[in-house]
């Protein structure tokens, strides 16, 4: 039996991951990464660079992407819960500009693939989130990129309807919409 349950997702390229729990009285033991279990699955990415963040309800992080040196991320929940988001940028994808999203907790342990050529971002749901992830490329800032949340023509169904306000660093605020960007990676 394998320690991890892939999902492929309506997009290529991004998968929801599911790893497998050892636990007893004691607690618990999962694995959250695995090269070869990765690579029999069909992913075969390397990754580079860790980074954790912590964030409180009503952040919206992203959507971020780098246009040059494009970042695979591998991205799970340890504390609180979040709703993830991938949207496809890559030019030669029959999915330009459709979005995937999953919640992410610390209970249900679910992670997320999002495969470089997409834009992320994710919404905290919680009191406070602590978001870590693992990347392919190191973090570029002179290549950043910014797509809007609020898109129409994306329309990513955001679930804010327990948010009272949803919180954006000024990056973010100026963020442009994909038209306006002409993004394609």
């Amino acid at each position: 039996m394998g320690k991890f349950n892939f999902i492929k997702t309506r997009i290529d390229d991004v998968w929801v991951i599911e790893p497998t729990l050892f636990g007893d009285d004691r607690g618990y033991f999962m694995e959250t990464y695995n090269y070869e279990e990765f690579k029999n699955a069909g992913l075969n990415m390397v990754f580079v660079q860790d980074n954790q963040s912590k964030s409180k309800k009503g952040v919206l992080r992203g959507l971020h992407f780098q246009t040059k040196y494009q970042q695979g991320k591998l991205v799970r929940v340890i504390k609180g819960e979040v709703f993830d988001v991938a949207v496809d940028l890559r030019k030669s994808s029959k999915t330009y500009g459709k979005w995937h999203g999953v919640t992410l907790t610390e209970e249900n342990k679910k992670q997320f693939y999002v495969p470089e050529g997409f834009a992320h971002g994710f919404l905290v749901l919680s009191e406070e989130a602590e978001f870590v992830y693992k990347c392919t490329d190191f973090y570029h800032p002179e290549f950043e990129g910014g797509l809007a949340f609020d898109d129409k023509d994306i329309n990513i169904k955001w679930p804010i309807e327990d948010i009272k306000e949803v919180i954006l660093s000024q990056k973010d605020k100026n963020a442009r919409t994909l038209k306006e960007n002409k993004i394609q990676l």
